[in-house]
């Protein structure tokens, strides 16, 4: 198996950490391996480094190698500009040598938690069992735990074998509503962005649906046009609305991982992982906190401390101080927007 890991994200959601040359997938948020470094462990032995590919942006091509000596040098790609995960997937199995893009490639987020490392290559490998067997796509559903809107949905259709099933359809970003009859149907799964299939039998169903993308995607990996020229003129799109969703039963199939999933899209949903104290704080750092209850308090570097608060996100750097609601933490991107209409450029 070939593992492909996408790590060429910014994660404006965990500002004032993270940073255009310093994105979430390089921070380490608890432990001391950062999320990326996090994803190669837990990926071994199953996939080991010599075959792992990271698909990131010569910005971050330095850092992902200091972080990742073990992934070969080659073995680092760097995307022309950010177009989306269907050109990001379909230029990086481009790159792949003919016999490695023949293999089962599994590729996944950079920035994803998984509790359980052995459960989730058990997964991987009852996944490639399937894509093996039946040159069928495969993605990983996880069972929802309460009604998200934020994530798309898989729609289970027949069992296939104990945890395997067919993908009756995709779902996108539910409603209120929705969400909450998805969360009770025992039929919907969060779709965790993490896919396998046989990198040949991806390309083509990626010119079944997306004849364009995939000619000029072609024209790049046979040299035939400048990828710096043509990569910037791609249509940005996902791999969800490029393939994925137009998929019959047939062709994908879903797997369910059971591993503790979270994708770390907030600051809300880092304190969701992280230990609590006896007042309900989620400390990281150089952290001092007296009468206050239920916060998370994150210090990089110098000191933090705070009073007769409660329900905040407090986070220090060393340029900046960020302070809000914990229910409001999805909407750091705000500031991000707002720094970038001041010309704060520098703090971005």
């Amino acid at each position: 198996m070939q593992a492909l890991i996408l790590a060429g994200g910014s994660g404006t959601r965990f500002w004032p950490l993270s940073r255009k040359t310093r994105p979430k997938q390089l921070l380490t948020l608890e432990g001391d391996r950062s999320l990326l470094q996090a994803t190669v462990d837990r990926l071994a032995p199953l996939v080991p480094p010599s075959a792992v590919w990271i698909c990131t942006t010569a910005e971050l091509r330095q850092e992902v190698g200091e972080q990742l000596p073990e992934v070969p040098e080659a073995q680092i790609l760097c995307e022309p500009t950010g177009r989306n995960t269907a050109p990001a997937i379909g230029w990086a199995l481009g790159l792949l040598p003919p016999e490695k893009r023949s293999d089962v490639v599994a590729v996944l987020p950079a920035d994803h938690r998984f509790e359980d490392a052995a459960d989730f290559r058990a997964t991987l490998e009852t996944a490639a069992r399937l894509v093996e067997a039946d040159d069928r796509v495969v993605t990983v559903g996880i069972r929802p735990r309460w009604a998200e809107q934020g994530y798309g949905y898989l729609e289970k259709g027949d069992d296939l074998a104990a945890g395997a099933f067919t993908v009756a359809s995709f779902r996108e970003k539910p409603d209120a509503e929705t969400a909450k009859a998805y969360l009770h149907s025992g039929r919907h799964f969060w779709n965790a962005g993490i896919f396998l299939f046989r990198g040949d039998t991806l390309l083509r169903h990626l010119d079944a649906h997306r004849p364009q993308l995939a000619g000029s995607l072609a024209e790049i990996a046979a040299g035939r046009e400048s990828t710096a020229h043509l990569y910037p003129q791609l249509e940005s799109i996902s791999i969800d609305y490029a393939v994925m969703e137009h998929l019959g039963p047939g062709e994908i199939a879903g797997v369910e991982l059971a591993s503790g999933w979270n994708d770390l899209g907030s600051w809300e949903a880092l304190a969701e992982v992280l230990p609590a104290d006896g007042d309900g704080n989620r400390k990281v750092g150089d952290v001092v906190a007296v009468d206050a209850r239920n916060n998370l308090l994150f210090a990089d570097g110098g000191h933090l401390a705070v009073l007769g608060v409660e329900g905040l996100v407090v986070v220090r750097t060393g340029d900046t101080v960020l302070v809000l609601p914990r229910e409001r933490s999805q909407e750091v991107r705000e500031i991000v927007a707002a720094l970038r209409e001041a010309g704060k450029t520098e703090l971005l």
